[in-house]
């Protein structure tokens, strides 16, 4: 056997070079103009779903349900077991209580908006003011003798 004797396996194929002359003539199925009428374009499919979206979603951030109404101010959950735990008895529970006792942070030196949720026991005696309660919450707070307003 001799080196111009030797054949490959496989022929070697290579990709149709569209719009080099020939029977296809100007732009050759590309259409005209654009991303998908040049050479070496090849959109990925789920790409174009994505840009299609694009024009509905303008204009609202990342997540549209949380940048729509960002005037709503969310509360800070805060439940009946913690105030057992860092309050003593017959205290006063307010905004600027439960940031001094560090149960809560101010965000950006304004005292945040809390809601006490009625999970867990409560033995003592606190009188709450300045919070939004859940029924249970108030119900274990009235029944140990404490008070709301």
């Amino acid at each position: 056997m001799q080196l111009h004797q030797l054949q490959p396996k496989n022929s070697r194929t290579t990709a149709r070079r569209i719009g080099r002359g020939g029977k296809r003539g100007k732009t050759s199925g590309h259409g005209h103009k654009g991303q998908k009428a040049r050479a070496g374009n090849s959109m990925r499919p789920e790409m174009r779903d994505i840009i299609k979206k694009i024009p509905k979603l303008r204009g609202h951030g990342k997540n549209r349900a949380r940048t729509v109404n960002n005037e709503r101010v969310l509360p800070v959950a805060i439940n009946v077991s913690v105030l057992e735990a860092a309050f003593e008895n017959g205290a006063t529970v307010s905004p600027q209580t439960l940031v001094a006792a560090g149960v809560v942070m101010a965000r950006r030196k304004r005292m945040p908006a809390v809601k006490i949720l009625g999970n867990g026991e409560l033995t003592k005696k606190l009188s709450v003011s300045g919070c939004t309660l859940s029924a249970s919450a108030r119900e274990k707070i009235e029944k140990t003798g404490g008070s709301v307003s």
